[in-house]
């Protein structure tokens, strides 16, 4: 499932000698993950990934992503550490989200782009172990987070639950994200050989691939497991929990939600949760849609071997994996777009950026306490100030 390993059975693709003494000619192949490298002194003539324009198309296409991606989630994490307003449950679970996101914009993708371009794996012993390993538990900690916000909010919305779940509870399962994933990727990490074999005299290549003890179909078992678990069953589960929210939400605001208040504030309330609602169903059929190609297509790799003799399979799988990665950058556009806390808390910190250099600072969306002008700082308490009316404006304690 993940995106750094090579072709366990590169040898019986290219009829080459197996890599080292340890091949087991009676194992068979295993399942590969990534298609062919590309080798010197190998000719494929036919392979896309050779060329030139191919080449730089795919490396405009990895380097936005990476831009994006760090620059956006850096962003997320940032406005809601800064913004006291935005320290909700869910907004800590997005923060989690973000930081998995970044794990994949730095660890994974600047490793997979030089490996599909060189098709040869340079990085060492240690990356290859490593590499693999981060991919897939980012993918895992996303998949499981989703969940968490899904099942987090049909606790409350369709059982009216006002008590929300509290901080201390949220970091914990955090964690909790964090082990489980650690613990189902680590077959990448403990399943996997580094090696070397040479395809011609005085040229020796080196590989990182998939090494299971048992049957040749361990790896394909495995894979199919993964997909079941990193995408049809969180889907299943999100879908089951957001259509019940939904059908809630079209209703009118209960009598429950009026209980102690008025009723315009219980309808801007349940306004207010169907805004959310959309983003994070949005948030959801983005990821869905972002894998599907690539869990399509890797899904057809297991089932049938003769996939990997396509002319275009690297292309396709090169294709399929950047579509994926889009995934990474796409939930901070969507949070500018559906959520006006976000949006506002964007602008914040860009307006805070543009007007540091005449000496303000933006700490909060709170207002700041006397102690600055008695050091001098009017003028900046006064631009602080503006800028907080601005953002409190628009900043609401809301679900998001």
């Amino acid at each position: 499932m993940e995106a750094f390993s090579a072709i366990n059975a590169t040898q019986e693709v290219l009829h080459l000698p197996p890599p080292d003494d340890r091949y087991d000619p009676n194992a068979g192949p295993i399942t590969p993950d990534l298609p062919t490298p590309v080798f010197e002194g190998v000719n494929f003539p036919e392979d896309p990934i050779r060329l030139l324009s191919v080449q730089v198309v795919l490396i405009l296409a990895y380097s936005t992503i990476i831009v994006l991606g760090v620059l956006g989630n850096s962003l997320v994490i940032y406005v809601i550490y800064r913004f006291k307003t935005l320290r909700t449950v869910t907004n800590f679970f997005i923060a989690n989200l973000a930081v998995a996101d970044l794990l994949v914009n730095t660890l994974c993708l600047p490793f997979t782009l030089v490996y599909t371009l060189q098709g040869e794996w340079k990085f060492g012993r240690t990356l290859c172990f490593l590499l693999p390993y981060a991919q897939g538990l980012a993918v895992h900690v996303s998949t499981v987070t989703l969940n968490v916000i899904a099942l987090d909010r049909h606790r409350c919305i369709v059982y009216h639950l006002d008590t929300r779940m509290r901080k201390d509870v949220c970091f914990g399962v955090i964690a909790w994200t964090w082990v489980l994933s650690a613990v189902l990727a680590s077959p990448l990490a403990i399943f996997r050989e580094y090696g070397s074999f040479s395809l011609e005299p005085g040229h020796t290549m080196q590989v990182c691939t998939e090494k299971w003890p048992g049957k040749s179909t361990d790896g394909t078992v495995y894979s199919i497991s993964m997909l079941i678990l990193q995408y049809f069953l969180p889907l299943s589960i999100i879908s089951f929990a957001y259509a019940r929210i939904w059908s809630k939400l079209r209703g009118h605001v209960s009598p429950a939600e009026n209980v102690g208040g008025s009723s315009s504030a219980g309808s801007e309330r349940h306004r207010r949760r169907r805004k959310t609602t959309k983003m994070l169903v949005t948030m959801v059929v983005v990821f869905a849609v972002s894998w599907l190609p690539f869990h399509a297509f890797q899904l057809a790799t297991d089932i049938d071997s003769k996939v990997l003799d396509m002319r275009d399979f690297r292309l396709l799988y090169t294709i399929f994996h950047v579509i994926a990665m889009c995934s990474t950058f796409a939930n901070p556009l969507l949070y500018g777009w559906m959520n006006r806390n976000y949006r506002a808390a964007f602008l914040a910190v860009f307006k805070c950026s543009g007007d540091r250099g005449r000496g303000s600072r933006l700490d909060s969306i709170h207002p700041v306490g006397g102690g600055m002008a008695g050091r001098g700082g009017g003028r900046a308490k006064k631009i602080v100030l503006e800028t907080q009316d601005v953002v409190s404006a628009h900043l609401n304690a809301t679900d998001v």
